[in-house]
């Protein structure tokens, strides 16, 4: 469990970073303190046996529905940031189930591994868990920017941008990419 918070957190941490809103050491307090809260939440919700059973009890989601995560909001609350300055994408879903972290960004997108683990301590390369992670935040990242002006934007010109990026052979972008501010 505390490989796959540990992964959660520092996904979220590397996005919150890239929107330069908070300094280091807000981050760093927002980050202690929701590894402590998803501690606390996952530790009678957790299935090693059967990484299926309790999955949305673990997600963490933000939409148009729920603007706001309930542990996201505590750790904002016990260390001293507006969730606000979090700079979430307003769609993102990440589930933290045993042995493996995954992402969705959009609602009508293909979620995608962010990093898994083998159920042996020692079979883990943190490098390689640090560049899929680091990663994961890139394509969500480049995905944001492309709907980020949804006001100035229509549906059409964000399909656009995807196609284009298509071709530029952008590889964090699914060739099934959905615009999620349709």
């Amino acid at each position: 469990m505390k490989k796959e918070i540990a992964a959660v957190v520092f996904f979220l941490k590397r996005l919150i970073k890239k929107a330069e809103k908070l300094d280091v050491e807000k981050v760093d307090l927002f980050v202690e303190r929701l590894t402590v809260a998803l501690q606390e939440k996952y530790k009678c919700h957790w299935y090693p046996d059967n990484p299926s059973k309790g999955q949305a009890f673990r997600c963490i989601r933000v939409n148009r529905f729920h603007k706001e995560d309930a542990e996201l909001l505590r750790a904002c609350a016990e260390s001293g940031v507006q969730y606000k300055d979090l700079s979430l994408p307003k769609e993102l879903t990440l589930w933290v189930d045993p042995g493996e972290v995954c992402c969705r960004y959009g609602e009508r997108n293909h979620g995608f591994t962010v990093a898994t683990f083998s159920s042996d301590d020692d079979d883990d390369d943190k490098e390689d868990v640090t560049k899929k992670v680091t990663s994961a935040v890139e394509r969500v990242t480049a995905l944001n920017h492309m709907c980020a002006f949804r006001a100035a934007n229509t549906h059409s010109k964000c399909a656009q941008r995807a196609a284009f990026l298509q071709t530029m052979r952008v590889d964090r972008i699914d060739s099934s990419f959905t615009c999620p501010c349709s």
